[in-house]
């Protein structure tokens, strides 16, 4: 067989293998991407096969496996220039960040994800269902009106490529955008929008008989209409079909079987069975980012409130809206994050943009490197002055890689030169040394005030939330200084000698034992 038969048979495979996860059959979709990624020499099959599968994982909720997989996509995607294959695996990245707690990291996704969609030159199939990605992050990180933008997006790519409107209808969308309004009290707007998922669902019935309505499709039709009958408005739906017939058909996704198991509860509270209700929602744990950590306590109150027993419903529906109101802080903590990482950004780029030779600054970090900072130095010690220089080596950044990745890597190395660049005083010098060490340069500056700068470096990393971008692997620092001065003429000498001292003074400070940084 060639070499372009072979590319076609793995095409094939990988389309049969789209259409199981269509089917809401991800685990035998996911078996069959691990065979062309065992087989395949294509580089562009591989990356997508990669992509395809860490779909699947997250379709499963496998998020033990998330990280190794999110971590071979991308090293398979680094060398491909193909915008839509960066848009989608940065989409998918988002959803696994946001499983995992890292808010930040997951907003970091999304803003790549639309920037590499919006860059294809020439949308087709694969950049809608692209776009229906980066709409489901964006769903479940609550920002529900670039979801509903970003699906339109995808429906109208979807038409052109004539993919069925029914396909890209996102009832999981908004479904989540009406129980949210819940949430925060607004009963009304929820029903509204349930109302018009409900529409939805019975045109699409009138017209094709919903025959090819997704998995989960149906399964969110079948909890927009139990969610609707739980608040006490009932939907007549065609003969044949009921909720409970609807939400057993979401397939094997963890985000349908939540739903379905949600939704029991729900059509018990509808018929008058609040203790079979509250029975249910005690023995089942489902993930917060199916419907929003709110909805399990707002079931409870309509229980409660069915049941008659208004104090306890009171009680949950409080309990409710503050779980609701925590997540719109945490979503404000991360805008900030990103407020303040833009400006240490563009305080980085400003400095970088002094000097036009490229070669001279570190392009992960936007600062000077290595060759810059012997430059910096000579031409001071070649003027006579005095300084001290200090080394700054990350603590556990091995461990980060190990858990959580080379992407997660760099995101803190980025981090920790966006933190150090900060707390340096005005005319200070910092460069990226190389691996996870960076060097400042204080000019005019004895010991002690290098002190005070190394316990500003090290306060502010202790200060950063390292949970949110690698949870459970803590990062520190440690710090060395040394003096360094001289002549022209011993200029070489007098830079080895310094850096040495520093470099050993910094192990003495990561010898010493301190509180653990995280």
């Amino acid at each position: 067989m060639s070499w372009l038969d072979q590319v076609k048979d793995q095409a094939e495979v990988l389309m049969h293998a789209r259409s199981l996860m269509e089917a809401g059959r991800s685990a035998a979709a996911c078996q069959t991407f691990e065979q062309v990624i065992d087989t395949t020499d294509d580089p562009y099959s591989r990356a997508d096969a990669l992509v395809q599968r860490l779909s699947a994982l997250i379709n499963l909720g496998r998020t033990a496996e998330y990280t190794t997989a999110v971590e071979r996509a991308f090293e398979a995607a680094r060398d491909l220039t193909e915008p839509y294959l960066h848009g989608h695996l940065h989409a998918l990245a988002a959803l696994a960040a946001h499983d995992h707690g890292a808010l930040d990291r997951c907003v970091t996704h999304l803003v790549r994800s639309a920037q590499a969609l919006t860059a294809v030159e020439d949308p087709d199939r694969e950049t809608a269902w692209g776009w229906h990605d980066l709409a489901m992050a964006y769903s479940y990180l609550s920002f529900h009106g670039y979801a509903l933008a970003a699906i339109e997006r995808a429906r109208q790519l979807g038409a052109a490529a004539g993919i069925p409107d029914e396909t890209f209808a996102a009832p999981g969308i908004r479904l989540r955008n009406a129980v949210t309004l819940d949430h925060h009290g607004d009963s009304d707007g929820c029903l509204r929008v349930l109302r018009d998922i409900g529409g939805d669902l019975e045109r699409f019935i009138s017209v094709g008989g919903g025959e090819r309505l997704r998995p989960s499709s149906l399964c969110a039709y079948g909890y927009a209409v139990a969610r609707r009958a739980a608040l006490g408005e009932q939907t007549e739906l065609p003969a044949g079909i009921s909720a409970a017939a609807l939400l057993g058909q979401g397939g094997d996704g963890a985000r349908a079987r939540d739903m379905r198991q949600l939704g029991e509860a729900c059509l018990a509270i509808a018929a008058g069975r609040p203790i079979e209700a509250m029975t249910r929602l005690e023995r089942l744990t489902v993930a917060a980012e199916t419907l929003g950590a709110a909805e399990h306590a707002r079931l409870r109150s309509l229980a409660y409130s069915r049941a008659g027993d208004h104090p306890a419903a009171h009680r949950a529906d409080r309990f409710a809206f503050r779980l609701a109101a925590q997540r719109n802080d945490r979503l404000r903590d991360v805008y900030v994050d990103g407020i303040a990482a833009r400006i240490d950004h563009e305080e980085l780029r400003r400095e970088a943009a002094r000097y036009e030779d490229e070669a001279l600054t570190d392009p992960l970090t936007g600062l000077p490197n290595r060759r810059r900072l012997e430059r910096y130095v000579a031409a001071m010690v070649g003027r006579g002055e005095r300084a001290v220089i200090g080394v700054c080596d990350l603590d556990g950044f091995k461990a980060v890689n190990t858990a959580h990745g080379h992407h997660s890597g760099d995101l803190v190395l980025q981090r920790i030169a966006g933190v150090i660049n900060r707390v340096m005083r005005r005319g200070d010098f910092v460069a990226r040394f190389g691996g996870d060490e960076f060097v400042v340069v204080l000019p005019s500056a004895g010991m002690a005030e290098a002190a005070e700068v190394g316990r500003r470096i090290s306060a502010a990393v202790q200060a950063e939330d390292w949970a949110s971008l690698v949870p459970g692997t803590p990062v520190g620092v440690s710090v060395g200084f040394a003096e360094v001065s001289g002549t022209a003429a011993g200029l070489r000498e007098a830079l080895g000698t310094a850096f040495r001292v520093a470099d050993r003074e910094m192990l003495r400070a990561k010898s010493r034992p301190r509180a653990t940084l995280s």
